[in-house]
């Protein structure tokens, strides 16, 4: 038997043959062996871009995990415009348990005038301590002119409002929240209506107040329902549709179904609103990156 495969050459072709057929053998091997040597090079040379042309782009993994940022939120009110609560329970949670503590920011979407000449948002911040109850959350609220880049600073003066500009004061306590976001620009954009969120991070105890700041003077007025303290909780839902230098809250205790409306001037006089009163909003409301002079805050 033949084994070999030469040997079977050697039997079906001429030794002239044999010899032009083992060149052709040892021509092939050394070209195979350069050309397999060769798209080696090229494997190890070739841009990641030419490797994934036809591939979606993958970004680089990072190092530092990016703060949670929930796509929908659960306000702990039920408020049409909910605070940030989804993130400060999400991110508490992932911060205590990897780190015990640190500060983390949040930024609410911007809330653009009539106009589009101003924008409105605010810069939310975590405490975080391993105790839930021993955190802090803060926020200071931005009116930027869209056009010179120029801030100014919207506060609140309710009883826990965070102010920037003072030092040690009630709301600085730990396991307070206290939380000031822009809800709605008035139909032509002269002033600004906000929601001043307080409560506690142990307990169910919590209400909002409004801030209504106009744009002429630079001031603000901090209103809530005069009869507030009736109700258990107070819940800011928009201008009023009657009169549109009121504005419309909620009131009634925690878990009732129906609540009365008020309507609520900027001296803080408080009728039942009308059946035919309703709440309504102006603005464009756009998410936008942390970008600009706010960041040195």
């Amino acid at each position: 038997m033949l084994k070999h495969p030469l040997h079977i050459i050697r039997y079906l072709i001429k030794p002239r043959q044999l010899a032009i057929a083992t060149v052709l053998l040892i021509s092939s091997a050394l070209v195979a062996g350069n050309l397999s040597a060769s798209a080696k090079r090229v494997v190890r040379t070739k841009p990641v871009t030419q490797q994934l042309r036809n591939q979606k782009t993958v970004p680089a993994i990072r190092t530092t995990p990016t703060a949670i940022e929930p796509t929908q939120q659960v306000d702990p009110l039920e408020s049409p415009y909910p605070v940030p609560w989804t993130w400060v329970m999400s991110t508490h949670e992932q911060v205590s348990s990897t780190k015990g503590s640190g500060v983390r920011f949040y930024r609410t979407p911007s809330v653009i005038s009539p106009d589009g000449k101003y924008a409105a948002y605010s810069r939310v911040q975590l405490q975080v301590k391993p105790e839930l109850y021993h955190s802090h959350v803060s926020s200071v609220m931005f009116v930027e002119n869209l056009q010179t880049k120029q801030l100014r600073v919207v506060t609140a003066s309710s009883p826990l409002a965070n102010n920037p500009n003072r030092a040690k004061e009630p709301g600085d306590q730990p396991g307070i929240v206290t939380i000031l976001i822009p809800v709605s620009w008035s139909a032509n954009g002269d002033r600004l209506l906000a929601r001043q969120f307080e409560g506690s991070l142990s307990a169910s105890d919590a209400s909002d107040y409004a801030v209504v700041w106009d744009r002429s003077n630079g001031r603000s007025n901090t209103i809530i329902p005069s009869n507030a303290a009736e109700y258990g909780q107070a819940i800011l839902l928009g201008w009023s549709k009657v009169n549109p230098k009121e504005v419309i809250f909620q009131a009634g205790e925690l878990g009732e179904e129906k609540r009365q409306l008020w309507a609520v001037n900027l001296q803080g006089k408080t009728i039942a609103a009308k059946e035919n009163d309703q709440p309504i909003v102006f603005g464009r409301t756009i998410k936008q990156a942390w970008a600009g002079p706010q960041t040195g805050w």
